[in-house]
C-alpha cells in the first residue's frame, strides 16, 4: 500500500524510474501514474571491480562455489546437501542470520567470509563456480550483475528484479531462474553447472558480455539520453495542458480592436 504521500509524488512526477518490471506492475495497478510514465531504470554494474581475471586459485581453495542460501527448513538443508555430495557452500557478506546459519551448517562443509571489500571481494565472486541467489524480494540484484560480470553463472529466484537481469531469452544461456521455494528445481539447475565445466564456462563467458551492457556508463548514458529526455517530453506536454485554459482566457480579454475603414 501506498501513502498518500506516496500516491501524490508518482501522480506529479513527469517520469517515474522503476527498478524492476514488478515494481512497475504494482504502480500501475495502484493506479497512481500512467503506464508510458513508466521507466525500468536499467542498473549499473563496476565491470572493471567484478572482473574475471580476479580468479585465485588461493581464494578457490577456500570457496567451491559461491552459494547464498535461507533454507526454510533443516529437511530443505538435509536434502541440499544429498544432492551436492563433496560441494563447499560459501556465504559472502556478514548479517542477522550469521550466527544462525553457522550452527546450522556446522557439521557441513560451508565457508563464513563476512564482510569483504574491494580486491578480496572481487576474487571471491570470481573465484566461485556458481552464485545462488534465493531471494524472491530482491529488487535490485546489485549481487547478481556482480556475478555475472565476474564471469560466474548465476541460479536465482524467479521473482523481484531478479528476471529483469536474466530475461527469458538469456535463461540457460548466461544463468539460471528458478521457480520460488522451488528447492527440487533450484538443486537441479546447480547440479547442472557443476556436473560439467564446459557449461559453467560457456555460460559463464555469455554472462560476462552480457554485465558489459550493464556498465555504469552504459546505465548512466541511457538515463542522460534516453530517460531525461522522455521526463522532458512529458514536462512539456503537461505545461501545454496547464497553459492552454489560461492562453484561451488570454487571447479572449485582450483581443485586438477591430480594424476601421474610414468610408469616403
Amino acid at each position: 500500500m501506498l501513502s498518500l504521500y506516496e500516491e501524490f509524488l508518482h501522480r506529479a512526477a513527469d517520469l517515474t524510474l522503476v527498478p524492476s518490471v514488478a515494481i512497475g506492475r504494482d504502480l500501475q495497478a495502484a493506479r497512481v501514474t500512467a503506464a508510458n510514465k513508466i521507466r525500468l531504470w536499467n542498473k549499473g554494474v563496476d565491470s572493471e571491480s567484478f572482473h574475471p581475471r580476479f580468479r585465485n586459485k588461493e581464494m578457490r581453495s577456500r570457496l567451491t562455489y559461491v552459494f547464498c542460501f535461507t533454507f526454510c527448513s533443516v529437511d530443505d538443508r538435509a536434502f541440499v546437501m544429498e544432492r551436492l555430495p563433496g560441494s563447499r557452500i560459501a556465504f559472502i557478506g556478514d548479517g542477522p542470520f550469521r550466527a544462525e546459519l553457522e550452527e546450522m551448517f556446522s557439521d557441513m562443509p560451508a565457508v563464513f567470509t563476512g564482510t569483504l571489500q574491494g580486491e578480496e571481494l572481487s576474487q571471491a565472486y570470481a573465484s566461485g563456480d556458481v552464485f545462488v541467489m534465493p531471494s524472491e524480494s530482491e529488487t535490485l540484484g546489485f549481487v547478481v550483475l556482480e556475478a555475472m560480470s565476474s564471469g560466474v553463472p548465476v541460479v536465482g529466484a524467479r521473482a523481484g528484479g531478479i528476471p529483469d537481469i536474466i530475461p527469458e531469452d538469456q535463461e540457460g544461456k548466461t544463468s539460471f531462474l528458478y521457480n520460488p521455494g522451488d528447492v527440487d528445481d533450484c538443486v537441479g539447475k546447480i547440479e547442472r553447472l557443476l556436473s560439467s565445466e564446459e557449461l559453467r564456462e560457456a555460460m559463464g563467458r555469455a554472462a560476462r558480455l552480457e554485465m558489459e551492457k550493464f556498465d555504469w556508463r552504459a546505465a548512466t548514458r541511457k538515463i542522460r539520453n534516453e530517460q531525461y529526455s522522455a521526463a522532458i517530453w512529458f514536462w512539456r506536454k503537461k505545461r501545454a495542458q496547464v497553459l492552454r485554459p489560461v492562453q484561451w482566457v488570454v487571447r479572449r480579454l485582450f483581443r485586438p480592436a477591430p480594424a476601421i475603414t474610414k468610408q469616403s
